[in-house]
């Protein structure tokens, strides 16, 4: 079996992995790191986004051998210093979640989107997530939280 070696959330990490072996599948069953959700299988729900090398992909589409080298960071990386990050702050502030199982998908896009367009209007952000499903909210208080997350990351945030 081929060794991968990469940096996630700011640490070099490696492993042995097969082949067919998904990005998703080495972060949560080789790292632990059960933040990034498995949702459908398809590609379709968006929440196992991760970002590789600042961009937010999805893990079930990519193979962690293609991750070879490259910087990941996972919902877990976010947080820093005990602080969340302002996008999980806008998130719980604006009841973003529901059940919470989209969240980590979905505040990854936030974050990518956010990083290329620092102030999105309800359009763009819309846009932004139709690769992203929650079964729960309805997207009113999701957009409305990426919205405050925008607003503090200009102020100074990540």
């Amino acid at each position: 079996m081929p060794k991968i070696s990469m940096t996630v959330n700011g640490k070099a990490v490696s492993g042995e992995v097969e082949g067919r072996t998904l990005l998703v599948q080495f972060l949560r069953d080789k790292l632990g790191l059960t933040g990034t959700h498995v949702g459908c299988d398809t590609s379709q729900c968006g929440a196992c986004v991760v970002h590789v090398d600042g961009r937010s992909v999805k893990s079930c589409t990519v193979l962690a051998a293609q991750a070879e080298g490259a910087k990941i960071a996972t919902i877990e990386g976010l947080a820093a210093d005990g602080k969340l990050h302002p996008m999980q702050e806008a998130f719980r502030d604006n009841h973003g979640l529901q059940c919470g199982f989209c969240t980590p998908g979905m505040v990854m896009s936030a974050v990518d989107l956010v990083a290329r367009n620092p102030n999105p209007d309800e359009h763009q952000i819309r846009e932004w997530l139709e690769g992203n499903i929650c079964r729960c909210t309805g997207y009113h208080n999701i957009v409305k939280a990426i919205q405050a997350g925008a607003a503090a990351m200009r102020a100074g945030g990540r």
